[in-house]
């Protein structure tokens, strides 16, 4: 059996543009995000991006935006490379990503299609609560999905 990967949660900077278009396209296909977008990702305050770093190279990435005045923060992408899934790389970000926004929920949307995205989730106590009809380009049916990280107040 292969060793896991040693990696690093790192805060993500616009000097991984390049890296992070490459995992956008590896990950999501039609549905990776336009340049402009990700050169928002890494640059508008208040978001959260943070990459995962393996002996220098982006693996992984998530980014979040935290709707303080709602207290709902959503986890606007989350992806790791093919040949470094199921390392718990995906779940390290998300847990990093969710605690960096310190909301009491956070909301994300899957592919209705994306099995193995939505075991990990629900692993991680999120749970479907809306559909958004034709939401992927192909036309293809998101989930929301919610988890509720502190009492509220």
């Amino acid at each position: 059996m292969d060793q896991p990967f040693t990696y690093t949660i790192l805060q993500a900077t616009l000097k991984d543009l390049s890296s992070l278009r490459e995992l956008e396209h590896e990950c999501f296909g039609a549905d990776a995000w336009p340049l402009l977008d990700l050169i928002s990702a890494l640059t508008m305050p208040g978001l959260v991006r943070l990459k995962a770093d393996i002996d220098g190279k982006m693996v992984g990435f998530v980014g979040g935006d935290a709707h303080r005045n709602e207290g709902i923060g959503w986890i606007t992408t989350i992806c790791v490379l093919n040949a470094y899934r199921r390392q718990g790389i995906g779940s390290a970000l998300l847990e990093s990503c969710e605690k960096q926004m310190g909301l009491n929920f956070v909301h994300l949307t899957v592919r209705v299609s994306n099995i193995s995205a939505i075991h990990l989730y629900e692993h991680k106590g999120y749970h479907q609560v809306d559909i958004w009809r034709n939401y992927y380009n192909d036309g293809e049916d998101g989930l929301i999905l919610e988890k509720r990280l502190a009492p509220l107040s």
